[in-house]
């Protein structure tokens, strides 16, 4: 399964894709995890492309994903011509308001910005999307992505553990 996530710099699309990368490793996959960000720390663009496999990965890049994360209208409008027909768009329509452009491939407008800030996970609407993906694509368990989590969320931030696990959850519901 290839995949891509793409958003501004500070929406966690990184530790988003580390998460998905540490749920295939958890189900005894071959993954990899390629970042690509700018030199902005926050508002610039950044995107990863992440490989979960059962067979060994040729090449860590994602050119046309099967399935697609985009936080914001720029990272839509790039990758979403990209994404192999059949494939799944999740977009968060908190940040994008247009129509997807094609019909090949299904797609999913999760308001997760507007969504996370509503129950108190402001800042996360990263890990609502994973959630709504994880539902959509049977990817892993639930179980599977908290594990996923314990392991991604670094031991300084682990008050931030409880958050994430909240905001998966409410993305599997929606």
């Amino acid at each position: 399964m290839t995949i891509l996530l793409a958003g501004f710099g500070g929406q966690g699309v990184l530790f988003a894709g580390k998460l998905l990368t540490y749920a295939g490793m958890i189900m005894g996959r071959e993954v990899s995890w390629l970042p690509s960000y700018g030199p902005e720390m926050r508002g610039g663009t950044a995107n990863c492309g992440v490989v979960i496999s059962e067979t060994p990965i040729g090449s860590p890049i994602v050119l046309r994903p099967e399935l697609l994360v985009a936080m914001n209208l720029p990272s839509y409008d790039k990758f979403e011509p990209l994404t192999e027909s059949g494939g799944k768009i999740f977009v968060d329509t908190s940040l994008v308001s247009r129509e997807p452009a094609r019909n090949d491939a299904e797609t999913f407008g999760i308001p997760a910005a507007r969504i996370a800030e509503e129950n108190g996970l402001k800042g996360i609407a990263n890990i609502v999307m994973v959630g709504k993906l994880i539902a959509e694509t049977n990817l892993c368990t639930l179980e599977q992505a908290i594990a996923a989590l314990e392991k991604t969320v670094p031991p300084r931030k682990s008050a931030m553990l409880e958050h994430n696990i909240k905001a998966i959850k409410l993305g599997m519901t929606l």
